[in-house]
């Protein structure tokens, strides 16, 4: 183990993150209700340019006048390559209510772009006295972004959560895809004449969980684009837990419950990790390190997994 230890990541429910453009209010009280942990209104890629001010007018309203429940509720703002960023942080921080938690910064490519946010951010709670600090998520979408990822990472004491935006990414990066999050076809490797087809997003998606993990932020994965494709979005969400990511983005609320079910650790997993535990303490009360639990070793290093399971299945049931 280093001498630095590992910070741990916020405590929050962060399974789902449902999506909403800001320029439809009238779906508003359905996000609010839904079973999603976290409510990502947006003003970026759904909103049109004619319907940004407009768009801007709702969030603000609707953070004070919809009950959101304990949800996390995000605005993901515009990029800071367009005229529009800095009016929405303004008019949020300035006009919207304190039930504001958390903003969405896209297309960060790197740490300066926090400072940039946070910069503005920390001026403005300090002339209207805010007395909530606002978080912020990143979304990793250009290959700048993943080359720069742990600086991201570190950047701001505000910064939370971390997704991989796969459309974006894909298109910084040159990839021969216009599909958002899954397998591709022409992303295979042949053996004995039979198609196997791996991740592609793979790489990106560990880098990203090793800089989270690093520097106490939430992994989270982002859209899975054919929401008619529920196996192939569970597919996909497995494989991100896999890896240690603890959500996924929903574009669609069809998506919400699955992404709830397998970011939640089952009943099976819980009571396993709970007997490893049991197991080890049985152990080391017989001054061992390791011991056998159905057939294969366990040790100090087991504890630790089985924490993680068992820590995340009593901070979900507690909200």
């Amino acid at each position: 183990m280093s001498f630095r230890i590992q910070p741990p990541a916020p405590a929050r429910p962060n399974r789902c993150q449902l999506f909403g453009p800001g320029s439809r209010p009238a779906i508003f009280e359905k996000m609010a209700a839904s079973a999603a942990d976290v409510i990502n209104l947006d003003l970026e890629d759904s909103v049109a340019p004619s319907d940004k001010d407009s768009a801007r007018a709702n969030i603000i309203q609707a953070i004070g006048d919809i009950d959101w429940g304990k949800k996390t509720l995000s605005v993901r703002i515009n990029g800071l390559d367009t005229p529009y960023w800095y009016r929405d942080v303004v008019d949020l921080l300035e006009q919207a209510g304190d039930r504001l938690d958390q903003i969405m910064i896209p297309k960060v490519g790197c740490a300066g772009d926090l400072y940039a946010v946070d910069a503005l951010v920390s001026a403005i709670e300090a002339a209207k006295g805010r007395s909530k600090r606002i978080a912020f998520e990143v979304i990793i979408e250009s290959a700048a972004g993943i080359a720069h990822v742990e600086d991201i990472a570190a950047a701001s004491p505000r910064l939370e959560a971390m997704s991989l935006g796969a459309a974006d990414f894909a298109a910084s990066m040159g990839m021969a895809t216009t599909g958002i999050g899954g397998t591709q076809e022409n992303y295979y490797m042949l053996r004995e004449g039979v198609k196997h087809w791996s991740d592609p997003w793979h790489w990106a998606q560990a880098a990203i969980v090793a800089a989270c993990r690093t520097h106490g932020v939430l992994p989270v994965d982002g859209p899975f684009g054919d929401f008619s494709d529920d196996e192939g979005f569970r597919a996909q969400a497995l494989r991100s837990a896999t890896l240690g990511m603890v959500g996924k983005w929903a574009i669609h609320p069809k998506q919400v419950a699955i992404a709830n079910e397998v970011f939640t650790p089952s009943e099976s997993a819980v009571t396993e990790a709970r007997e490893i535990l049991a197991a080890m303490e049985d152990a080391k009360a017989k001054g061992e390190g390791a011991t056998v639990y159905k057939g294969r070793l366990v040790d100090i290093a087991s504890i630790k997994q089985a924490e993680v399971i068992v820590r995340q299945s009593e901070m979900i049931a507690s909200n």
